[in-house]
């Protein structure tokens, strides 16, 4: 997936994510509030989701979709897209 190697929007959601996790650990080791802890979890957990689905979707239309493809292209992308899905799904 080359096309995403310059991509600002994803480098800053990834940014925000490392923020989270980081929060996340600063609950468990200061021995903050257990909810609170779990809730920040499930933050993290939510966005890394959202994420996955943004590099879903660029591989499909970039890898899969794009009608200029020769077909074996279309092929190999949608190959790379069920092994990254059965991947997330476990």
């Amino acid at each position: 997936m080359a096309h995403l190697h310059d991509s600002p929007a994803l480098v800053a959601r990834v940014r925000r994510i490392i923020g989270q996790l980081q929060a996340v650990e600063r609950g468990l080791t200061d021995g903050q509030d257990c909810a609170k802890t779990l809730h920040l979890a499930a933050a993290v957990r939510g966005a890394v989701n959202g994420l996955i689905d943004e590099l879903i979707e660029a591989h499909v239309r970039t890898h899969v979709a794009a009608p200029d493809l020769p077909q074996a292209e279309r092929e190999q992308g949608a190959e790379e897209l069920i092994a990254a899905i059965r991947r997330y799904a476990k």
